[in-house]
């Protein structure tokens, strides 16, 4: 079976011309969105159905001021101006859901082995579900600001004291103001980093 192409404008729409945010329009973000955003996110594919992506979604101010600490000088004014901001972060106990999630009973024997080997896993899988979770917003109007420049260990202490969760990136959530936006920075081409063999 052959599946459908999307049209050239939803493509434009989710990478030729979408922008990585600095500045948003005070249009807020409301729960109904967040959770269709979740809901389309969700159905990416990741290793053995694992979903070890968590997210927290900080829209107060009062949330906010708690993520500031954090923060590199460069980030503070997209991230405190942006209606909400995703910390995106992963489960390091994601192999307890496996005999709900996955098909084969065997599957938590697999990854429940070195906190290494747990890292790996659930860190390269919600990556990926981070990748999923921008185009989905992308897709239901909302622009991204995806970021790494903060101190993760400050919000693992003050988001997830118990250790389980480790914060991965931050994604600022919103209607993307395009006035200070920079010119596109160039991407290499094809021949540059890819070969087929």
């Amino acid at each position: 079976m052959t599946m459908p192409k999307v049209s050239d404008d939803a493509l434009d729409l989710l990478l030729r011309k979408a922008r990585s945010y600095s500045d948003y329009a005070p249009e807020p973000v409301g729960d109904d969105t967040l959770r269709a955003l979740y809901d389309l996110a969700k159905w990416g594919p990741t290793t053995a159905n694992s979903q070890p992506q968590r997210v927290l979604f900080l829209r107060s101010d009062e949330a906010k001021q708690r993520l500031k600490p954090a923060l590199s000088s460069s980030n503070l004014k997209k991230t405190m101006s942006a209606p909400v901001v995703a910390v995106l972060a992963y489960d390091m106990r994601f192999f307890e859901h496996l005999p709900r999630m996955y098909s084969n009973p065997q599957a938590r024997s697999w990854y429940e082995t070195t906190p290494e080997a747990i890292r790996t896993t659930a860190l390269r899988n919600a990556s990926l579900q981070g990748a999923y979770f921008m185009l989905a917003a992308r897709a239901m109007g909302l622009d991204c600001g995806p970021m790494s420049g903060f101190k993760n260990e400050k919000v693992d202490e003050e988001f997830f004291p118990d250790g389980r969760f480790k914060s991965n990136f931050l994604c600022c959530l919103g209607h993307g103001d395009p006035t200070n936006l920079e010119p596109r920075l160039e991407r290499f081409a094809f021949d540059e980093v890819c070969k087929v063999l």
